[in-house]
């Protein structure tokens, strides 16, 4: 278990969002970068929904956001998962805690990949 941003860590935050049901079908679209818009539309939630909740995973570090540059001037963002996963442990002082196991490289490589991947694909 790595946790490279382990004092960046929200406990709460984090297991607010994993408690939440939204957030969860959310994380489970996000296997690769999807807009907001992209995002309501696979999993039926209403959009203005979706960006709380996107919000909400931002806030705990559990997905990553990223701004698609268009040469036509309107700029997308982008979301992605930013964990392989989470581990909640108790310690001897019963005292909880949260680990979160990221992807191997930088945020910005993980995306660059993932991109990679989509255009490798079509």
């Amino acid at each position: 278990m790595s946790n490279p941003f382990a004092d960046e860590i929200d406990i709460e935050a984090v297991l607010n969002a994993l408690d939440d049901p939204a957030c969860r079908e959310i994380i489970a679209v996000l296997d690769e970068p999807h807009t907001a818009d992209e995002v309501a539309g696979e999993c039926d939630i209403a959009r203005s929904t979706v960006y709380r909740k996107l919000d909400m995973l931002a806030e705990a570090s559990l997905v990553e956001e990223s701004t698609e540059l268009r040469t036509d001037g309107h700029h997308t963002t982008r979301y992605v998962v930013d964990f392989e996963a989470v581990h909640v442990l108790l310690a001897e002082n019963r005292d909880l805690s949260v680990e979160v196991d990221r992807p191997a490289g930088s945020p910005e490589e993980r995306v660059a990949k993932l991109w990679q991947e989509v255009r490798d694909s079509t």
